[in-house]
């Protein structure tokens, strides 16, 4: 497994090892001793999975504390642009984007930390984005940034993105105002 640093250094991208020959491929997509031996120490209590047909951007979502979430995300079939936005206030890199293409045939993974809001854009139809995540789904703690805020400058690659209400009305980032 190999660890590579993003430019927003907490969020990592994740290439596993992978075994292939003639009858297909094998390889861990998590391993609790080797992620513990590259310091991401997590306790994974929820998997979640989403299916979308090309152009769909879903996000960019968070959960406040104390139901903040750090997720693994890794494509099962298709790919993405996986973006993760830092919105810890503290941080030097608050407001900064970070993204990365994964897709079924890199099976690269990628770690957003709490503190993150995060989403992704389908670059192929019939995508399912599989996420591994630290704390489970509470509706009252849900918040979000608009995909395309034009303060962020989010390049998401892509024309006419097919969005959920919810990411439509999503506040601008001038607006928001961080729980973390």
């Amino acid at each position: 497994m190999e660890v590579v640093k993003t430019n927003i250094p907490d969020v990592l991208i994740i290439k596993p090892k992978v075994f292939e020959d003639d009858r297909g491929y094998f390889f861990e997509s998590y391993n609790k001793e080797k992620f513990l031996q590259h310091g991401l120490d997590q306790n994974f209590v929820q998997d979640n999975e989403s299916k979308s047909v090309k152009n769909v951007v879903r996000g960019l979502h968070f959960q406040k504390p104390p139901f903040a979430q750090g997720k693994l995300v890794r494509v099962m079939s298709g790919s993405v642009l996986d973006v993760a936005v830092d919105i810890r206030r503290n941080s030097p890199t608050y407001g900064h984007w970070t993204s990365v293409v994964l897709t079924e045939g890199n099976k690269w993974m990628y770690w957003v930390p709490p503190g993150f809001a995060h989403g992704f854009a389908t670059l192929e139809d019939d995508t399912v984005f599989f996420y591994k995540c630290t704390n489970v789904y509470n509706k009252g703690s849900e918040g979000s940034i608009r995909w395309n805020d034009p303060d962020l400058g989010i390049d998401w690659k892509l024309d006419n993105p097919i969005l959920s209400e919810k990411d439509k009305q999503a506040p601008l980032f001038r607006d928001f105002e961080s729980p973390f």
